[in-house]
């Protein structure tokens, strides 16, 4: 049982922990301080569904219907590519950057909105947690469950570390220039995982 824990906390924590959208997105609003409990509890509810899904026998489902994995791979693709070029006109217009690290919020839904999106449209997702987390976990035959209890421990406190614990960055993103690099950074990364996932849908 132990074991089964944490090997399926360590696999969740190596598939979770790597710059992508819904990182960004989860730094991003950390730093702004904005409705990030909401997106700290959105990000680790759906991991939790997800990795549920998989260990439950989603997986050997979708792996039989391929058409489906490449039309989510295209809406993703499509859905990266408008977030990408909003990044990037947010890091050219250092007017705007002000704003974005004082006054102005967006509404919750638009938030919890965006959050969902980078979920549920994120084909990577259902690779890492339903398919590959569930395929292993199917291997632990009855300790299949404790696996998933490790895997979905692992994105709640990856989520909750990233989205709290951003502020300690805080003083670092005062600057306008910071936000210019982080959006910067946030607008290449969109944009090459929407170009991977049009490659892999071809």
């Amino acid at each position: 049982m132990g074991a089964a824990v944490l090997a399926g906390l360590g696999l969740g924590l190596s598939l979770i922990v790597a710059i992508g959208a819904q990182n960004a997105f989860v730094l991003r609003q950390g730093l702004r301080r904005e409705h990030v409990a909401a997106v700290v509890a959105v990000c680790a509810a759906s991991d939790v569904v997800l990795v549920l899904a998989g260990v439950g026998g989603t997986g050997a489902v979708l792996e039989r219907v391929p058409w489906l994995v490449t039309a989510v791979r295209v809406a993703g693709a499509v859905f990266l590519a408008g977030y990408a070029v909003l990044a990037a006109r947010r890091a050219l217009r250092p007017t705007a950057l002000a704003a974005q690290a004082g006054g102005s919020r967006a509404g919750l839904g638009a938030v919890v909105g965006t959050a969902l999106a980078l979920t549920w449209l994120n084909p990577h997702v259902y690779l890492d947690t339903v398919l590959l987390l569930g395929s292993v976990a199917g291997a632990r035959g009855a300790d299949r469950w404790w696996f998933a209890v490790g895997a979905c421990t692992a994105s709640l406190v990856w989520f909750t570390g990233l989205g709290f614990g951003a502020r300690a960055l805080r003083p670092v993103f005062a600057r306008p220039a910071a936000w210019r690099v982080l959006d910067g950074v946030i607008a290449v990364v969109m944009a090459a995982l929407a170009v991977s996932l049009l490659v892999g849908a071809g």
